[in-house]
Protein backbone atom coordinates (compact mmCIF):
# COMPACT_ATOMS: atom_id res chain seq x y z
CA UNK A 1 0.00 0.00 0.00
CA UNK A 2 1.51 3.55 -1.12
CA UNK A 3 1.33 6.45 1.61
CA UNK A 4 -1.13 8.22 -0.52
CA UNK A 5 -3.33 5.37 0.42
CA UNK A 6 -2.33 5.19 3.92
CA UNK A 7 -3.02 8.52 4.69
CA UNK A 8 -6.15 8.82 2.90
CA UNK A 9 -8.20 7.44 5.43
CA UNK A 10 -12.30 7.25 4.72
CA UNK A 11 -13.45 9.98 6.81
CA UNK A 12 -11.09 12.64 4.18
CA UNK A 13 -12.57 10.50 1.25
CA UNK A 14 -15.96 11.47 2.55
CA UNK A 15 -15.15 15.00 3.40
CA UNK A 16 -13.61 15.44 -0.29
CA UNK A 17 -16.58 13.42 -2.01
CA UNK A 18 -18.86 16.21 -0.17
CA UNK A 19 -16.83 19.21 -1.44
CA UNK A 20 -16.66 17.73 -4.83
CA UNK A 21 -20.57 16.94 -4.59
CA UNK A 22 -20.67 21.05 -3.64
CA UNK A 23 -19.04 22.43 -6.18
CA UNK A 24 -20.91 20.20 -8.77
CA UNK A 25 -24.02 21.40 -7.53
CA UNK A 26 -23.02 24.87 -7.35
CA UNK A 27 -21.49 24.66 -10.74
CA UNK A 28 -25.03 23.10 -12.51
CA UNK A 29 -27.97 25.03 -11.03
CA UNK A 30 -26.17 28.21 -8.74
CA UNK A 31 -25.39 29.06 -5.11
CA UNK A 32 -29.04 28.80 -4.90
CA UNK A 33 -29.24 25.06 -5.04
CA UNK A 34 -26.80 24.91 -2.32
CA UNK A 35 -28.12 22.94 0.54
CA UNK A 36 -26.67 20.88 3.49
CA UNK A 37 -29.45 17.96 2.23
CA UNK A 38 -29.01 18.51 -1.70
CA UNK A 39 -24.81 18.05 -1.04
CA UNK A 40 -26.04 14.70 1.30
CA UNK A 41 -27.84 13.15 -1.57
CA UNK A 42 -26.08 14.33 -4.27
CA UNK A 43 -22.56 12.61 -2.09
CA UNK A 44 -24.75 9.54 -1.27
CA UNK A 45 -24.35 10.42 2.79
CA UNK A 46 -26.82 10.89 5.33
CA UNK A 47 -26.98 14.95 5.94
CA UNK A 48 -25.42 14.59 9.37
CA UNK A 49 -22.55 13.37 7.90
CA UNK A 50 -22.31 16.73 6.29
CA UNK A 51 -23.36 18.56 9.68
CA UNK A 52 -20.74 16.60 11.29
CA UNK A 53 -17.54 17.74 9.05
CA UNK A 54 -18.55 21.09 7.90
CA UNK A 55 -20.77 21.93 11.14
CA UNK A 56 -23.41 24.09 9.05
CA UNK A 57 -23.98 25.24 5.38
CA UNK A 58 -21.38 27.91 6.20
CA UNK A 59 -18.87 25.49 6.72
CA UNK A 60 -19.46 23.83 3.91
CA UNK A 61 -19.46 27.15 2.04
CA UNK A 62 -15.54 27.89 3.42
CA UNK A 63 -14.68 24.66 2.22
CA UNK A 64 -15.52 25.88 -1.37
CA UNK A 65 -13.91 29.00 -0.74
CA UNK A 66 -10.22 27.08 0.46
CA UNK A 67 -11.15 24.59 -2.82
CA UNK A 68 -11.27 27.46 -5.00
CA UNK A 69 -8.00 29.08 -4.26
CA UNK A 70 -6.48 25.79 -3.69
CA UNK A 71 -7.17 25.31 -7.54
CA UNK A 72 -6.54 28.74 -8.47
CA UNK A 73 -3.04 28.04 -7.47
CA UNK A 74 -2.69 25.07 -9.33
CA UNK A 75 -3.89 27.12 -12.61
CA UNK A 76 -1.39 29.48 -12.34
CA UNK A 77 1.51 27.60 -10.90
CA UNK A 78 2.91 27.63 -14.94
CA UNK A 79 6.35 26.94 -15.76
CA UNK A 80 8.95 29.69 -16.53
CA UNK A 81 8.64 31.40 -19.67
CA UNK A 82 11.35 33.18 -21.79
CA UNK A 83 11.13 36.28 -19.82
CA UNK A 84 9.55 36.58 -15.94
CA UNK A 85 7.49 39.49 -17.62
CA UNK A 86 5.68 36.70 -20.08
CA UNK A 87 5.49 34.66 -17.34
CA UNK A 88 3.63 37.35 -15.50
CA UNK A 89 1.53 37.62 -18.70
CA UNK A 90 0.73 33.64 -19.23
CA UNK A 91 -0.16 33.68 -15.26
CA UNK A 92 -2.75 36.26 -15.61
CA UNK A 93 -4.23 34.90 -19.03
CA UNK A 94 -4.59 31.38 -16.25
CA UNK A 95 -5.88 33.41 -13.89
CA UNK A 96 -9.11 34.46 -16.35
CA UNK A 97 -9.51 30.86 -17.59
CA UNK A 98 -9.74 29.66 -14.20
CA UNK A 99 -12.53 32.35 -13.25
CA UNK A 100 -14.30 31.85 -16.49
CA UNK A 101 -14.35 27.76 -16.23
CA UNK A 102 -15.63 28.11 -12.54
CA UNK A 103 -18.28 30.85 -12.22
CA UNK A 104 -20.03 29.81 -9.21
CA UNK A 105 -16.76 29.04 -7.69
CA UNK A 106 -15.01 32.48 -8.27
CA UNK A 107 -18.60 33.48 -6.95
CA UNK A 108 -17.45 31.65 -3.77
CA UNK A 109 -14.19 33.10 -3.88
CA UNK A 110 -14.47 37.05 -4.04
CA UNK A 111 -18.27 37.78 -3.50
CA UNK A 112 -19.79 35.02 -1.12
CA UNK A 113 -16.65 35.22 1.42
CA UNK A 114 -18.07 38.64 2.29
CA UNK A 115 -20.68 36.98 3.86
CA UNK A 116 -18.83 34.16 5.98
CA UNK A 117 -16.87 34.41 9.43
CA UNK A 118 -14.04 32.72 7.71
CA UNK A 119 -11.25 30.52 9.89
CA UNK A 120 -7.56 32.02 9.84
CA UNK A 121 -6.67 28.80 7.88
CA UNK A 122 -9.48 29.76 4.95
CA UNK A 123 -7.91 33.59 5.22
CA UNK A 124 -4.34 31.72 4.68
CA UNK A 125 -5.31 29.18 2.19
CA UNK A 126 -6.68 33.14 0.05
CA UNK A 127 -2.86 34.67 0.30
CA UNK A 128 -1.22 32.15 -1.16
CA UNK A 129 -2.26 33.00 -4.49
CA UNK A 130 -1.53 36.59 -4.27
CA UNK A 131 2.23 35.91 -2.94
CA UNK A 132 2.83 34.19 -5.96
CA UNK A 133 1.95 36.82 -7.80
CA UNK A 134 3.65 39.31 -6.01
CA UNK A 135 6.49 36.90 -6.54
CA UNK A 136 6.17 36.68 -10.10
CA UNK A 137 6.15 41.05 -10.39
CA UNK A 138 9.22 40.83 -8.28
CA UNK A 139 10.86 38.52 -10.78
CA UNK A 140 9.68 41.02 -13.32
CA UNK A 141 11.29 43.98 -11.59
CA UNK A 142 14.60 42.25 -11.15
CA UNK A 143 14.71 41.44 -14.58
CA UNK A 144 14.04 44.95 -15.81
CA UNK A 145 10.45 44.05 -17.65
CA UNK A 146 8.71 46.59 -15.19
CA UNK A 147 9.99 49.87 -13.28
CA UNK A 148 11.56 48.63 -10.04
CA UNK A 149 8.95 49.38 -7.08
CA UNK A 150 6.83 48.14 -4.76
CA UNK A 151 6.42 44.78 -5.47
CA UNK A 152 3.05 44.27 -3.24
CA UNK A 153 1.53 47.73 -4.49
CA UNK A 154 1.95 46.66 -8.15
CA UNK A 155 0.34 43.28 -7.63
CA UNK A 156 -2.08 44.81 -5.80
CA UNK A 157 -2.67 46.70 -9.31
CA UNK A 158 -2.72 43.55 -11.39
CA UNK A 159 -4.76 42.09 -9.46
CA UNK A 160 -7.90 44.78 -8.91
CA UNK A 161 -7.79 45.27 -12.89
CA UNK A 162 -7.96 41.41 -13.49
CA UNK A 163 -10.57 40.32 -10.71
CA UNK A 164 -12.83 43.23 -12.40
CA UNK A 165 -12.45 42.32 -15.84
CA UNK A 166 -13.43 39.05 -15.26
CA UNK A 167 -16.27 39.42 -12.90
CA UNK A 168 -17.65 41.84 -15.51
CA UNK A 169 -17.20 39.21 -17.93
CA UNK A 170 -18.81 36.14 -15.98
CA UNK A 171 -21.70 38.65 -15.46
CA UNK A 172 -22.14 39.32 -18.58
CA UNK A 173 -21.07 42.86 -18.94
CA UNK A 174 -19.30 42.80 -21.62
CA UNK A 175 -19.25 44.20 -25.46
CA UNK A 176 -15.91 43.65 -27.30
CA UNK A 177 -16.24 40.31 -30.20
CA UNK A 178 -13.26 38.33 -29.24
CA UNK A 179 -13.23 38.65 -24.84
CA UNK A 180 -9.88 36.88 -24.48
CA UNK A 181 -8.28 38.95 -27.13
CA UNK A 182 -9.50 42.00 -25.28
CA UNK A 183 -8.71 40.86 -22.04
CA UNK A 184 -4.60 39.64 -23.43
CA UNK A 185 -4.81 43.64 -24.53
CA UNK A 186 -5.82 45.14 -21.18
CA UNK A 187 -3.23 42.83 -19.37
CA UNK A 188 -0.48 44.18 -22.14
CA UNK A 189 -1.86 47.96 -21.45
CA UNK A 190 -1.42 47.51 -17.63
CA UNK A 191 2.23 46.15 -17.60
CA UNK A 192 3.44 48.95 -20.42
CA UNK A 193 2.32 50.98 -17.81
CA UNK A 194 4.21 49.64 -15.04
CA UNK A 195 6.80 49.44 -16.89
CA UNK A 196 6.81 52.99 -18.40
CA UNK A 197 7.03 53.62 -14.67
CA UNK A 198 4.88 56.95 -15.50
CA UNK A 199 3.85 59.63 -13.37
CA UNK A 200 0.69 59.87 -11.90
CA UNK A 201 -2.35 61.47 -13.35
CA UNK A 202 -4.15 62.22 -10.27
CA UNK A 203 -5.11 65.45 -9.17
CA UNK A 204 -2.69 66.76 -6.80
CA UNK A 205 -0.02 64.36 -7.89
CA UNK A 206 3.47 64.69 -9.35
Amino acid sequence: MSNSQRTRTPSVEVTDSLVDAALALIEESGLAALTVRSVASRAGVAPMGVYSRFGNKDGLLEALFVRGFDALQVAIEIPPATSPLLRLHAGCMAYRKFAIDNPQLYHVMFEQMMLLELSPEAKDAAKVSFGTLVERVHAAMDSGGLTPGDSTDAAQQIWSAIHGAVSLEIAGVHFAHDREANFSAMVDSLLRGLARGAGSVSPGKP
